[in-house]
């Protein structure tokens, strides 16, 4: 749950359903992508608002667990710019507390993409449990894996071990998206493009970056191509990436590039079909900001945009 600044001034704050990986499922959904959100949701007040959210924008919910644990919360504060900065109390949540036999032991035929993001990737018990699904379907071969790390530097633990683990991951995905933060942290002796590269060298078949203010661009087999963000009035950040990795997976199932023989399906990607999946991703974000909160735009509200 996220805790957001209110118009009633500092003393008020908002609260509102949020977390990365709920953000992206919605908006893949929005967009008219059939969703599951795997997750573990908590038993309060704020769980059961949460669990409303996601049902209200179509989720399936057959991957809800309803957890003994809390909420997570993240309490935001925003700069003159309209960046999100967080400060989390997650030591008993429910998020990342995996128990055995809650995540799927097979995932059904017609799903063609597994996404994995954030906090949970790097937090015990849930951590191992989740990287063993992400190396299983990997191997597998039958769903595309995708990644947003989603590096938070102050709750991820030992950042040696964090950088490791993200690297693991890295390797058993076919798509990684990752903001210039995140690469920041894997890679700081590298620029973005230069740690885009390593970590297209660790096997995943596209590496998107994201660059905040500045667009993003994209790696694939040594495609490049770059676009820049639309010139929007920023409310807050909050929820941006996300809305951006749900549009990425979305236009990308349009496209016919998820599902089986993933690397396949991601093989012959020039520079112009790289330049329109980051167009049609950057315009879902900068429709994001414009709005309080995580609140990612419909097929309907992308269309205009694009058109305009």
């Amino acid at each position: 749950m996220d805790l957001l600044p209110s118009r009633h001034g500092p003393d008020v704050l908002r609260a509102a359903p949020g977390g990365g990986p709920a953000n992206t499922a919605l908006a893949a959904a929005r967009l008219g992508t059939p969703t599951r959100l795997l997750a573990r949701i908590g038993a309060d007040g704020f769980g059961a608002a949460i669990r409303e959210r996601l049902l209200a924008g179509g989720l399936d919910p057959a991957g809800l667990v309803a957890a003994e644990e809390p909420s997570a919360l993240a309490l935001a504060t925003l700069g003159q710019d309209g960046a999100a900065r967080y400060d989390f109390r997650m030591d008993d949540a429910a998020d990342w507390r995996w128990r055995p036999g809650e995540l799927p032991g097979a995932l059904e035929p017609g799903v063609r993409a597994l996404h994995a993001a954030s906090i949970a990737l790097f937090r015990e018990p849930g951590a191992t449990r989740i990287e063993a699904l992400l190396r299983r379907e990997h191997g597998r071969g039958q769903v595309t894996v995708s990644l947003d790390p989603n590096i938070r530097a102050d709750v991820v633990g030992d950042p040696a071990e964090a950088r490791a683990l993200a690297l693991r991951h890295a390797a058993q995905a076919h798509v990684v998206k990752a903001s210039d933060e995140d690469l920041a942290f894997l890679f700081p002796e590298h620029t973005p493009e230069g740690a885009a590269h390593a970590l297209a060298a660790l096997g995943p078949a596209l590496v998107v970056v994201t660059l905040g203010a500045e667009g993003a661009f994209a790696l694939s087999h040594g495609v490049l191509a770059a676009v820049p963000a639309p010139r929007v009035e920023v409310v807050d950040t909050v929820g941006a990436g996300d809305s951006f990795m749900g549009a990425l997976l979305h236009r990308l199932d349009l496209d016919g590039r998820l599902g089986e023989r993933p690397r396949g399906r991601l093989t012959g990607l020039t520079e112009a079909d790289l330049a329109d999946l980051l167009t049609f991703a950057v315009t879902a974000a900068a429709h994001t900001v414009t709005r309080v909160g995580a609140d990612p735009p419909t097929a309907d509200d992308l269309r205009e945009l694009l058109e305009a």
